[in-house]
Formats: C-alpha cells, sequence, structure tokens
C-alpha cells in the first residue's frame, strides 16, 4: 500500500474517531439532562462501537494506529520507519483536530472552542498510564493471538476504560490533543495536555517492551545425551 494513502486512511480514521468522540459526548449530554452517569455511557458506546468499525475498515490499508502511542509502539518494534511514523503522526493529529471541528459545525458549536475542564492530578494521570499500558499491550497481544480479534479487542477494551479509569481513558495523544479544543464533555482542559501526553507515551513505550517480553517465542534446544 502506498504512503499516501496510508496516511490517508490514518487522517480519516482519525478524524471519524474524534468526530465520534465529542460528537456522542455532546449528544450524551444534551439528552442526559444533568445525569453525568448516563451522559458517560451515552459517549462511551459510540466510542467502542466506531473503534471496531474503524480498525476493520482501515487495517488492511494503514494498520489502523490512530495513535502515536501505538505508532510510537510499532516504531520501537521496528515495523513502521522513522520517516513514514512522524507522517503517521501528523496525519493523526490533524485528522483528529479536524474531527472535532466537525463535531462542533454539526451540533452548531464555536468551531474553535478550548476546554476548560480541568483534568490533572496523580489519580488522572495514573487512570492514562493504565488506559494506555493496556489498550498497547491488547494489541499486542491480539496480533500475536489472534489478529482478526484486533478490532473487537480494541474497541471492547476502550469501552471498559472508559469506567474503570480515572480519567475516562484518552489513551491517545492526539486525541487528546484534538479535546483540548473542545469545550464539551469529553474535552481536557489545553493546560493538562502535556502532561496526559508524557504519560501516554511513557506508558506506551513500557508496554511494548514487557509484551515484547511476555510474548517473545522461545527456542526449544535439544541436546543430544
Amino acid at each position: 500500500m502506498t504512503l499516501e494513502r496510508r496516511l490517508v486512511a490514518e487522517w480519516l480514521g482519525t478524524f471519524s474517531l474524534l468526530a465520534t468522540v465529542i460528537g456522542s459526548g455532546i449528544m450524551a449530554e444534551r439528552l442526559a439532562d444533568g445525569n453525568v452517569a448516563i451522559a458517560l455511557l451515552g459517549n462511551t458506546i459510540p466510542t467502542g462501537a466506531i473503534l471496531v468499525v474503524l480498525i476493520t475498515v482501515f487495517g488492511p490499508i494503514s494498520g489502523a494506529h490512530f495513535n502515536p502511542a501505538v505508532t510510537l509502539s510499532f516504531w520501537l518494534r521496528r515495523e513502521i520507519g522513522g520517516r513514514d511514523a512522524g507522517l503517521y503522526v501528523l496525519a493523526q493529529i490533524f485528522g483528529g483536530i479536524i474531527g472535532v471541528f466537525a463535531a462542533h459545525v454539526m451540533f452548531d458549536n464555536p468551531i474553535i472552542d478550548p476546554s476548560t475542564t480541568a483534568r490533572t492530578g496523580l489519580g488522572q494521570w495514573a487512570g492514562e498510564f493504565v488506559a494506555t499500558f493496556g489498550l498497547v499491550g491488547t494489541i499486542l497481544a491480539c496480533l500475536k493471538a489472534q489478529p482478526k480479534a484486533v478490532p473487537m479487542a480494541v474497541g471492547l477494551y476502550i469501552t471498559a476504560a472508559y469506567w474503570f479509569t480515572s480519567s475516562t481513558s484518552f489513551a491517545n495523544p492526539a486525541v487528546t490533543i484534538a479535546r483540548g479544543f473542545s469545550d464539551t464533555f469529553a474535552g481536557i482542559a489545553p493546560a493538562d495536555v502535556a502532561a496526559f501526553i508524557a504519560v501516554q507515551l511513557m506508558a506506551a513505550m513500557l508496554a511494548t517492551y514487557f509484551f515484547g517480553w511476555l510474548l517473545r517465542d522461545e527456542k526449544i534446544v535439544v541436546t543430544k545425551g
């Protein structure tokens, strides 16, 4: 597959992911009538569902990273070159930001509307570490055991992680940057973005090395007595 087509797939996939995250968050908040739990549920289900769709559709084209942390992991594993990885990340970031703007247009929000939702502190950072470590581990383990299960596994993991992590599982630097542009249910204050990204990238690196060790094929040496 040509690099151009892979980059378009990464851009469009991340665009669609953020349009879903922000759009469903706006819709959920409007319909929940102040019930935050219902609003979170209304944000969670579409996000998990669209991930299954997007990874199934774009996986054969670009690998369906849609996430600089995932691209970092594959770069560390030498499964993508440095130049291509950098271009993937740029496509993901810009696709995500435009996806946010598209959601704002659909729901008559200001196109650029920086978030005022504070998401900071040890608990939030720990949540992002756990979410990203688990996401990368899920992908690597599924690729080893059952590659066809990756779309469903990732969608289900993120659906669960929205609820079992304190941060509601951003687990994605491109998503984190893009959500800084949206003062809606799914937003994050721009001042809190850098710390989230630092934790996500650290977790992705550690998960790559840990699961590389855990899933490594052992060579069986047979000695003659």
